[in-house]
């Protein structure tokens, strides 16, 4: 069991929940115990794509924190709250209601490299301590811009008020760079639209290399745990390293790596590789001038070594 889950996560609960919920069907199955992190916080408003890594993919938990992210979102024109989504207390209104050509016009500038402000209501530390612990608090939290980068982003659908042109709210598709915040983005676009909003909807489409696809929902986690087939929607490992090139190494070469020694004279890619020895993972590594150094190891071995 040492893999990725990937649950299409229901709005209410938080990703550790998930976690907890991936272990709890892990004892009822039988299947021992494994490390289970995930691979990228969703807010309990939020659903979509959440990958659960099992055992030595907890390993690459990280990286998936660092990878690209794709989201469909929702903004509800004329309100924005205290947290930037539906969550929060209204702080503050406009009559304004913005026309599908008003919300268009604004789109270019919120694509590619931009800067943004994260929301105050966010796990973002400031001088040690939680953003959203300081303003639950009462203080006066100032955010710091931060550069982040928005690949794709496109108007969906759009709901008007009544018969007029003005919008009640619109829906949103968007692919974005790590450390990108939905709700500020979405706060970004209605003010430069000429109102304000918050996000009603939020969904994750994918994360890293996975998508909704093999997501599967938490009511269907407990039937197969109970049914002992968790197998049956584990995928492995390297399926969260398809960006990453395949390094084949020999047995004698695989042992050297994990035992944390350095490979010379390797005719590989430079930069980050993993190292297989079949089909079995040996190592995340990374090559420079014909060297081959461990970044991350696995503790995983082939049938014939046990």
């Amino acid at each position: 069991m040492h893999g990725w889950i990937i649950i299409d996560k229901p709005v209410g609960p938080g990703s550790t929940q998930i976690v907890s919920a991936v272990k709890r069907a892990l004892r009822v199955g039988g299947y021992g115990k494994y490390k289970v992190g995930h691979g990228g916080t969703l807010d309990p408003l939020a659903s979509g794509v959440l990958p659960v890594a099992l055992g030595e993919a907890t390993k690459l938990s990280g990286r998936m924190l660092d990878a690209d992210k794709a989201y469909d979102f929702t903004i509800g024109f004329g309100v924005q709250t205290d947290t930037l989504d539906a969550e929060g207390v209204m702080a503050e209104t406009s009559d304004v209601r913005p026309t599908r050509a008003d919300v268009e016009a604004v789109l270019e500038r919120f694509r590619g490299p931009i800067d943004q402000v994260p929301p105050v209501y966010s796990a973002l530390k400031i001088d040690g301590e939680r953003a959203y612990d300081r303003a639950r608090a009462g203080e006066a939290v100032e955010m710091k811009t931060r550069a982040v980068t928005i690949h794709r982003l496109e108007l969906v659908s759009a709901a008007p008020i009544g018969e007029g042109d003005g919008l009640a709210e619109a829906t949103f598709s968007c692919a974005v760079s790590k450390g990108t915040y939905v709700r500020s983005l979405a706060r970004d676009i209605a003010r430069a639209a000429g109102t304000v909003g918050h996000v009603t909807m939020l969904r994750r489409t994918k994360a890293g290399p996975f998508t909704l696809d093999p997501a599967i929902p938490l009511d269907k986690l407990e039937e197969l745990a109970k049914a002992r087939h968790l197998e049956q929607i584990l995928l492995p490992l390297t399926a969260g390293l398809d960006d990453i090139p395949a390094l084949p190494v020999t047995p004698d070469q695989a042992r050297a790596l994990r035992e944390g020694r350095k490979l010379v004279g390797i005719a590989a890619p430079s930069g980050l590789n993993l190292a297989i020895d079949g089909d079995m993972p040996v190592a995340l590594v990374e090559v420079e001038d014909r060297e081959v150094r461990v970044v991350r190891g696995f503790n995983l071995m082939s049938k014939e070594e046990k």
